[in-house]
């Protein structure tokens, strides 16, 4: 298909479509002529999903070619492209007086939920930078507290790993890899949001 069905069947603009090419979000085409390339079904699946992270998620394009590239890469290794997916764009916000000791507390809570995780891995250093940030508002949240919550967290994991399944084309595999942690969490925050509510709502009846 030509560039113009391509935005009909997408629902993006060729506007888009093609500052999506210069950034390299989305493949090139076959060439058929200097100036036309002919698209396929792989490339409406790339621009819903772009569509979704940058339209639905948020996500800038810099860190949504980082969240493709990462899925792209690891095509045969679902695994891999979790965690690869799963540190993309994550940085801590700042710097604070307490944030060796928030670093210190997000290794202890580590041992003791037992969990293995790379020395470096990015949303160690946005969990730090939260506990940093607690502690700087006079709080006394610390690694204690968060236990609960790693456990459940740990339940929300082994569910993500259960719904990854296994997929004979690879692609799809590693555009669910995405769908599964990007995209999904905000819905995540979403019921949990909805949960307090309730949970708020019966405690007042009660």
């Amino acid at each position: 298909m030509q560039i113009s069905e391509l935005s009909d069947r997408s629902g993006v603009s060729i506007a888009s479509i093609k500052h999506y090419l210069r950034r390299g979000l989305l493949p090139p085409g076959r060439a058929t002529a200097l100036t036309r390339a002919e698209y396929g079904e792989q490339h409406i699946r790339r621009l819903r999903l772009i569509r979704a992270l940058i339209g639905v998620r948020g996500l800038s394009v810099r860190t949504a070619k980082e969240v493709l590239d990462a899925a792209s890469r690891y095509e045969g290794d679902p695994r891999e492209a979790l965690r690869v997916v799963l540190g993309a764009g994550t940085a801590p916000s700042g710097d604070h007086e307490h944030s060796g000791k928030a670093s210190a507390d997000v290794e202890q809570l580590l041992d003791h939920v037992d969990w293995e995780v790379a020395k470096d891995a990015p949303p160690k250093r946005a969990l730090a930078d939260t506990l940093a940030s607690l502690r700087h508002l006079g709080t006394d949240f610390d690694w204690h507290s968060l236990v609960p919550y790693a456990e459940l967290a740990q339940k929300t994991a082994t569910l993500d790993l259960g719904q990854l399944g296994e997929r004979k084309d690879p692609a799809k595999q590693a555009e669910r890899v995405v769908l599964l942690t990007i995209m999904l969490e905000p819905a995540l925050l979403a019921l949990r949001r909805l949960a307090q509510e309730n949970q708020s709502v019966r405690g007042h009846k009660g």
